[in-house]
C-alpha cells in the first residue's frame, strides 16, 4: 500500500512513525529532500505522509521486499527509529547489505549503548542515536548550573550556551549590551534575546530588561563568572529526586551518581526497583505512586536541591512539576515527549522543559545537512533555540572558502545571524570585527535562518 510523493535533495527512508519519525519527516521535508516512511500501522502513517506530503509504505522496515519496495538500491540514507533497538539495527543492516547508503539507528538499551563503538563498525552504521541518554545529559548539564533554563555544549565542551531568564531588579536590567562589554565583562556573548514572544538577534544598541529570556555563550568558566556578576548562583545540586524509573532516569542517576549527586528514584513497579537496587548500588530507590503528593512530602520533596519528573506521561510530568514549583529553593526540569501543546506549556512558564524528541531530530539533521553540503565546511552540532524559530549551529572549517581568511567586519552577512564564537587550537574566542576565521577552526552560528547547510551560507 503506497501514499503520496514528495521530491528533491538526498533520497531517505524513514522507518517508524512515530514521535521520533514524525519530526524527522516534517524537518527534512521541509529542507527538500526525498523522504519514504516505512511502519507497519497502516493509520499512523498515512496521518503523518498526508500532512507532510512523503510517499508511505505499509510494511516491516526490516524486509527486503519492503526496503526495495522504498527503493533501497537508490537510498542515500536510512533512518530506523522505531520502537524496537533489534529492529533499527535489523533495518539498517539489511539496507547495507543491498545498498550503499549511510545508515542511523535509534538505540535506546542500556546494554546495546555500552556497545555503540563495536555496533557501529561490525554493523557499518554512520550513526547510533539515544535519545534518553541524550536527554539524560542534558538535564545533568542543567543540574550542575541549576539557575539555568537551558545549558548546551560547543566544541567539544570547550564552550557552553546558557539560557536564563532576567529577574526584577536584576543589574542587566535597562542596560545596553554595549555597556553589559564595558562594565561587567567582555568575554561572553548575548546572541538571542525572546521577549513577549519575539526573538532577536541583537545588537550592541540591545536595551536588555527584566524578563527578557538571553542565550549566553562563551567557554564555561566565563558563562559561570558572568553569572556570578549579575548575582546568579553556580553551584551544583547536591541532591535530586527523581520520579519514574525507566531508561531516562537510569541514564540520569548514574551521571548524578558519578558526579557526587545524592539520587533518590520513585518508581511504582516493584520489579524495576528491584533491577534498579542492582543497577544503581549508590540511590535510593522507593517502590511507591510519585504522584502522590503524600507521599512526596515523607520522601522529603521539599528539602532536596532538584527534582526531575521522568514518566512516561507529559501531563504527570507537567502536574509534577506544577506542584514542585511550589518550593521555590528546589531546581525543576520537565521532559515533554509532544509537541502539539506548546503555546500551552510556554505560558504554564515550567522553566526548564527537555524534548528527548528535539535532541534526537536535531542530530540527525545536522549530519543530513553536512551529507548533502560541499567540503569546504561541515556541521559538528545543530541545536534548535526558542521553539525552532533560531538555530544554533557548529561548523568546522575544513577548507578555505568566501569566509576565511577575511575580517569579520568586511563581510557582508545575512541578517538575523551573529558568529557567536571561534574555537582555534582549544581557545574559545569571542569575535570582533577585526577576527579572522581560519582553516581548522570551529564557528557557531546563531540564526533565525534556519536550514544554513554549509559555512559560506551566512553570507548575503
Amino acid at each position: 500500500m503506497q501514499f503520496s510523493k514528495a521530491s528533491a535533495g538526498l533520497k531517505i527512508i524513514i522507518v517508524g512513525a512515530g514521535k521520533v519519525g514524525s519530526s524527522l519527516v516534517e524537518q527534512l521535508s521541509s529542507e527538500g529532500h526525498d523522504i519514504t516512511l516505512i511502519d507497519k500501522n497502516p493509520t499512523k502513517l498515512r496521518e503523518v505522509a498526508e500532512i507532510h506530503d512523503v510517499m508511505g509504505i505499509v510494511g516491516n522496515g526490516a524486509s527486503y521486499t519492503t526496503l526495495s519496495e522504498a527503493g533501497i538500491s537508490s537510498t542515500d540514507l536510512i533512518i530506523a527509529v522505531t520502537g524496537s533497538d533489534e529492529l533499527n539495527l535489523l533495518c539498517c543492516t539489511i539496507a547495507n547489505q543491498f545498498s550503499k547508503c549511510a545508515s542511523i539507528a535509534r538505540v535506546r538499551t542500556p546494554d546495546y549503548s555500552r556497545d555503540v563503538g563495536y555496533l557501529r563498525e561490525k554493523l557499518g552504521l554512520a550513526m547510533i542515536i539515544n535519545p534518553e541518554l541524550e536527554a539524560a545529559k542534558e538535564i545533568a548539564r542543567i543540574l550542575y548550573l541549576p539557575t539555568a533554563l537551558e545549558v548546551s555544549s560547543f566544541a567539544h565542551g570547550q564552550a557552553e550556551m546558557v539560557k536564563i531568564k532576567i529577574p526584577e531588579g536584576n543589574v542587566l536590567n535597562d542596560m545596553t549590551i554595549a555597556k553589559l562589554g564595558s562594565t561587567i565583562t567582555n568575554d561572553i556573548l548575548i546572541c538571542a534575546v525572546e521577549r513577549a514572544g519575539e526573538v532577536t538577534i541583537p545588537s550592541g544598541n540591545f536595551t536588555l530588561q527584566s524578563g527578557d529570556i538571553i542565550s549566553v555563550v562563551a567557554n564555561r568558566q566565563n558563562v559561570a563568572t558572568f553569572l556570578k556578576k549579575i548575582g546568579f548562583k553556580t553551584k551544583s545540586v547536591k541532591s535530586t529526586m527523581i520520579i519514574g524509573g525507566g531508561r531516562s532516569s537510569y541514564y540520569l542517576a548514574n551521571q548524578l551518581i558519578r558526579n557526587g549527586i545524592e539520587v533518590k528514584i520513585i518508581e511504582s513497579d516493584r520489579d524495576r526497583c528491584e533491577r534498579l537496587n542492582e543497577l544503581l548500588p549508590k540511590a535510593i530507590i522507593i517502590n511507591g505512586d510519585g504522584t502522590n503528593t503524600e507521599l512526596l512530602k515523607e520522601e522529603g520533596i521539599d528539602k532536596v536541591d532538584s527534582f526531575v519528573p521522568l514518566t512516561g506521561m507529559d501531563e504527570q510530568n507537567v502536574m509534577l512539576t506544577l506542584h514542585a514549583k511550589q518550593f521555590p529553593n528546589t531546581k525543576v526540569i520537565t521532559k515533554i515527549n509532544r509537541m502539539g501543546f506548546n503555546d500551552v506549556i510556554t505560558n504554564l512558564d515550567l522553566g526548564s522543559v527537555i524534548y528527548p524528541k528535539y535532541i534526537t531530530s536535531e542530530t540527525i539533521v545536522a549530519y543530513v545537512r553536512a551529507r548533502n553540503a560541499s567540503t569546504s565546511s561541515e556541521i559538528e552540532t545543530l541545536y534548535h533555540m526558542f521553539n525552532s524559530r533560531v538555530e544554533a549551529i557548529e561548523f568546522s572549517v575544513k577548507e578555505e572558502s568566501k569566509v576565511t581568511g577575511t575580517p569579520l567586519k568586511s563581510m557582508q552577512l545575512k541578517k538575523g545571524l551573529l558568529i557567536s564564537f571561534i574555537s582555534r587550537s582549544g581557545k574559545i574566542i569571542i569575535p570582533s570585527g577585526n577576527d579572522e576565521i581560519q582553516v581548522g577552526d570551529t564557528v557557531m552560528v546563531v540564526t533565525t535562518n534556519t536550514g544554513l547547510k554549509e559555512l559560506k551560507d551566512i553570507l548575503k
